[in-house]
Order: C-alpha cells, then sequence, then structure tokens
C-alpha cells in the first residue's frame, strides 16, 4: 500500500510518518520544508519525498499512489491572518486541487486533516459532526471550504474522509509552541508563570499528537463503508477543558509555577466542546493513550532534556510566524510563502 503524506515534515507528520511505516505502509512525502531550521528534538523519518510547493502538485505526481493523507497546510491562526487570501490558495484551493489530481490518478481514499476548530465560536454546548460550523479565523474558514469541496468529488472510486482534530498536544520532532498545552507547560517551566493570555474560560477539547496519527491509520484501514465521505471529530469526550483547567494542570505538573493572567486577557470567541462519540463507535481500531495530565508532564520532561528558555518559544526559533516573518525578511522566503533559495541552503 503506497501512502502520500503531505506535510510529512511538519508537527504532525513528523510523528505519522514514522508510526506508518512501523504499521508496514510504503510511504511518500511530500513538504516544502518551511520549518527545516526548527527541529525540537530527535530526527525525521527518512522516506522517498516529493519535492515540491502542495500548490504545484499533479495528477501525474501521484500515480501509484492508493491512499493520500493530507496534513499540509499554513497550520495555526496568526500563520493564517498574515496574509488570509494566501491562507485560502493553499489550505483551500490548493488542497481541492490535490483532491481533484488524486482523483484523477486513481487515488482510492483521501483523508484530509481537519480541525474542530470548524465549530469555532459554538458555546458551552457539546458540537458533533452534524452541528452548524462557525468558524471565526481564515485557518478554520478554509478547513470548512475544502470539507465542503472535495465531499462533492466523493464517487464509487474516490472516497474522501475529513478528521477534524481535536486541538493538538504533545512531544515532535518539530514541536509547536503555538498550541495551548504545549505553550503553557513552557511559559512554567522558563518564566515560573502559567501564562494565559485569554481569561480561561474558553472551552476547548484536546488530543495529543501520537492519538491523531493513530485515528489516521484507523481511518485508511477501516472499512470504505464506515467512513466513506464523512467527517469525524477526533478525541475523547472527557479530554474537554477550559483553559483555566488546563493551567491547573500544569500548575500541578511544573514545580514552584503560579497562574498569571495577561494585562490584556479577556474572552476568546473561539469556544467549543465536542463530541466524540462518532469517532469510537465507528472507528473501534482507534484507541487514544493519552490526556492532559499525561501530556503536560511528557512535554516538562521533554523541555527538561532539551533544555529551552522563554527566547526559544517566543521567538523565530519555533514561533511558526516569528520564524516565517524571518525567513521572509532574510529574502530566503517570498511573500508567497515559496522559498527563493535552494533547500540545500537553507538546510
Amino acid at each position: 500500500m503506497e501512502i502520500l503524506v503531505t506535510g510529512h515534515k511538519g508537527y504532525i507528520g513528523a510523528v505519522l510518518t514514522p508510526m506508518l511505516v512501523e504499521a508496514g505502509f510504503n510511504v511518500v512525502g511530500l513538504d516544502t520544508d518551511l520549518f527545516r531550521a526548527c527541529t525540537f528534538c530527535g530526527t525525521l523519518a527518512e522516506v522517498a519525498e516529493l519535492k515540491k510547493d502542495i500548490r504545484d502538485v499533479e495528477a501525474s505526481d501521484l500515480k501509484g499512489i492508493d491512499m493520500v493523507i493530507h496534513l499540509a497546510a499554513l497550520s495555526n491562526d496568526p500563520l493564517g491572518n498574515l496574509n488570509p487570501e494566501l491562507t485560502y490558495d493553499i489550505n483551500h484551493r490548493a488542497s481541492v486541487r490535490l483532491a481533484k489530481a488524486a482523483k484523477d490518478a486513481g487515488v482510492q481514499r483521501f483523508v484530509f486533516s481537519s480541525s474542530c476548530s470548524n465549530y469555532g465560536a459554538a458555546g458551552d454546548n457539546l458540537v458533533d459532526e452534524n452541528s452548524s460550523l462557525n468558524p471565526v479565523t481564515p485557518y478554520g474558514k478554509s478547513k470548512v471550504l475544502v470539507e465542503q469541496d472535495v465531499s462533492k468529488l466523493a464517487d464509487d472510486s474516490f472516497s474522501p474522509i475529513f478528521l477534524r482534530n481535536a486541538t493538538a498536544y504533545g512531544v515532535s520532532p518539530r514541536l509547536r509552541f503555538d498550541l495551548v498545552l504545549n505553550n503553557l507547560v513552557a511559559w512554567a517551566m522558563t518564566s515560573g508563570l502559567v501564562y494565559l493570555k485569554s481569561d480561561g474560560s474558553p472551552w476547548r477539547p484536546l488530543v495529543h499528537v501520537e492519538d491523531i496519527c493513530r485515528a489516521f491509520i484507523a481511518a485508511i484501514e477501516a472499512p470504505r463503508d464506515a467512513v466513506h465521505n464523512q467527517a469525524f471529530n477526533v478525541g475523547q469526550n472527557q479530554e474537554n477543558y477550559r483553559i483555566r483547567e488546563l493551567a491547573e494542570i500544569v500548575k500541578e505538573t511544573v514545580p514552584d509555577c503560579r497562574i498569571a493572567y495577561a494585562a490584556d486577557a479577556g474572552p476568546d470567541k473561539r469556544c467549543y466542546r465536542a463530541d466524540f462519540s462518532k469517532v469510537r463507535n465507528a472507528l473501534p481500531a482507534f484507541t487514544p493513550k493519552w490526556d492532559a495530565r499525561k501530556g503536560a508532564q511528557q512535554l516538562f520532561d521533554a523541555y527538561r532534556t532539551v533544555g529551552i528558555c522563554l527566547e526559544d518559544f517566543e521567538g523565530p526559533n519555533f514561533k511558526r510566524i516569528d520564524h516565517v516573518e524571518k525567513l521572509i525578511r532574510e529574502g530566503s522566503l517570498g511573500s508567497d510563502l515559496r522559498w527563493r533559495v535552494t533547500a540545500s541552503s537553507q538546510a
């Protein structure tokens, strides 16, 4: 089984790729490696690669591929807000173009990495896959548009699946510090403050990056009728937290720290609690192994082992938006987020 993983060198992809290889799949990666200078720990799995921007992929590039797992995207709200039109170009239009190319090439299954942020400003009520979608950022809106457009391509030979991941956390070789639990643990360790940039009231469903990968593997192995052209929230019902509850978990995990709020901390309009009953019933092979408390301990242990300071995760070393803006200032990256120099000179 040949599987193309787009974004295989990103936060999720760097964890998923070796898990797929271990499970016996032949993996081909596709990634422009925008964050090649941002490896936090360990090494990335070496697999065959298609060195091409996601915006340029053709059906001929996908010959022989049985399934596509599409992770590649501008991966968070600040990065998406940098240039909303570019976000729609990469996250939406290029994703739909990729799906059409995959269908033309005879790819059987197309698994799209969507997001529970699709629900946006949902309030305190539980939302499931039939709930209204109310994204509040270009990132979230782009995910909704992909689901709507790619769903229309479904037929007897092409089967799309949409995995709406809860907010990710946990250690990866390409760690993201802009994710809420990753960020709170980093602040607590380096400054002694569990630093909240909102008032702590918003709800977030959380899921460990390894458990996201388990969901993708379950989706590609599931019977077609169980997953064809459907969306699934990825996470666990007990892993819905208010941000202030996560702060308490971090306070109990990292010694000698206290909770503090930013001077301008207020409510965050991104607020949603997700119901994960459907994925549990439809994909019994999906067996999550993490919760936020174990994840906070994993992050704390990794941060101590590697050694980090505040400037690492709040600056261009690991903060996605700062790193991209630095590459643009240096001339390595164009404003269209295409490399302006060879890969070898950036390694």
